[in-house]
């Protein structure tokens, strides 16, 4: 049986949907698990679709709507800031007080009792993708993987902060020690979060190399395979600090134009060309999005 082919506007009626469920449940505990499973979308990658669609987090979002919310009961009603910041899901009027002043530059209080003061938001800096349309070819390439295995290394922290580099070449001297060299053997980088919601110190990213023939796991060096089946495949050449906002880019402008959904797999990818004798803004990367 042919699949059912997804349209933008599928992805944007269940992203509204979610918006809707947000909107009615703001006085309570919204919690991304949830948000997922009313949205059908696959669970590992909902935020990511949500801030792509909405070019927002979710955490913002609701903030954004919580304050919104609140700026209008100040006005329009008689209820005491306190009842008000219970209502709308703050712990307390304290923090709906810090939050409303950072968006709108005043407190609440001055707010409520000056009918005069109209609000304006704190203006925001929005990056744009101009620059970046260059190095990208959203076309992307439909191919099916085999199951790969994989040696790897767990690294955690922020990608500015980790020392890829300096696991990649331990992988290799674990290889050599082992007299197990391959002829080659790509490089593959893993991600299992999302840097709009973890923490940048708790990001979770696995350095890999490829692997042809069994290989027994030693310390910190596992080995696992990497789920095969379909996958996109964008073709980037540019520098690396760019990678995040290119995610951006697929998520928002070819994920829901492109008829497909993501399984519930990391999207990875394989840095092809050689950082150490290669231009910054030549590096070539392959960027796999697993889809069905």
């Amino acid at each position: 049986m042919q699949s059912k082919i997804v349209t933008r506007e599928d992805y944007q009626n269940r992203i509204n949907v979610v918006i809707e469920y947000i909107n009615h449940h703001l006085g309570e505990e919204i919690d991304l698990k949830t948000l997922a499973g009313i949205s059908n979308f696959s669970a590992f990658h909902f935020h990511r679709i949500f801030k792509a669609m909405q070019e927002e987090t979710l955490a913002a979002y609701i903030s954004r709507i919580r304050l919104e919310k609140a700026a209008l009961l100040l006005r329009y009603s008689e209820l005491p800031i306190e009842n008000i910041a219970y209502q709308i899901g703050f712990a307390t009027p304290s923090s709906l007080s810090r939050a409303f002043k950072l968006l709108y530059g005043i407190s609440p209080l001055i707010y409520k009792t000056n009918q005069n003061i109209y609000l304006t938001k704190s203006k925001e800096m929005k990056t744009t993708n101009q620059e970046l349309q260059r190095y990208l070819q959203l076309s992307a390439q439909i191919i099916n993987r085999e199951n790969q295995p994989v040696i790897y290394v767990r690294l955690t922290g922020s990608p500015d902060q980790v020392d890829y580099p300096g696991a990649y070449a331990r992988l290799w001297s674990f290889l050599a020690e082992e007299n197990l060299l391959p002829a080659e053997a790509d490089h593959i980088g893993i991600y299992h979060d999302d840097p709009n919601v973890t923490p940048a110190d708790k990001l979770r990213s696995d350095v890999c190399l490829t692997i042809h023939q069994e290989v027994k796991p030693r310390g910190d060096i596992g080995v696992k395979t990497l789920a095969g089946g379909r996958y996109a495949v964008f073709h980037y050449e540019g520098p690396y600090h760019h990678l995040g906002t290119i995610h951006d880019m697929i998520f928002r402008e070819w994920l829901p134009n492109s008829g497909y959904e993501l399984r519930d797999e990391p999207f990875f990818e394989k840095f092809v060309s050689d950082p150490t004798n290669t231009p910054p803004d030549k590096q070539l990367v392959e960027i796999y999005f697993p889809i069905q």
